[in-house]
């Protein structure tokens, strides 16, 4: 994580499987290009060295997509939270965040918002038990923190 006046979290399981399916992903499709050669049926067509280069560019292409699952991350500070999920990012301060929850049976923590949207943290996965439960009550200090006023001697 980090100091206590500031959150960063990151997924732990997900970006572990992601990287272990993105290089299995790569070296599998490297190994049907290398397979490619000769004939490509009963037709007048033979593999090529480019038909190898395009199978290997797809595997990489397919593992790029993989690797969008380790993009998801959030931090957090006194003044507000960024969120970074997959697809898409949330700059907010904190005085538009009404609560952060983790519903029953949700797949990561949410942050309810106070015009009713919800803002999924997919950065905080409810696989990752401990570590999971480690940043949402920090984030949910953080929240606390700036909500209450601060005494200026």
């Amino acid at each position: 994580m980090s100091t206590p006046f500031s959150v960063t979290a990151r997924p732990q399981r997900a970006r572990i499987i992601a990287y272990v399916l993105a290089l299995v992903v790569v070296v599998v499709f490297t190994l049907i290009a290398f397979g490619l050669h000769g004939k490509t049926g009963d037709g007048p067509g033979f593999f090529q060295r480019g038909d190898q280069a395009a199978m290997i560019g797809l595997g990489l292409c397919a593992a790029a997509g993989i690797l969008l699952m380790t993009r998801p991350r959030v931090v957090a500070d006194e003044h507000g939270v960024r969120v970074r999920n997959v697809i898409g990012a949330y700059d907010l301060p904190w005085d538009v965040v009404r609560a952060v929850t983790f519903g029953r049976g949700a797949p990561w923590l949410t942050l309810d918002l106070h015009d009713d949207e919800r803002v999924a943290v997919m950065a905080v996965q409810i696989a990752d038990k401990d570590y999971a439960v480690q940043a949402a009550r920090r984030l949910r200090a953080l929240h606390t923190a700036s909500r209450t006023p601060t005494v200026v001697e």
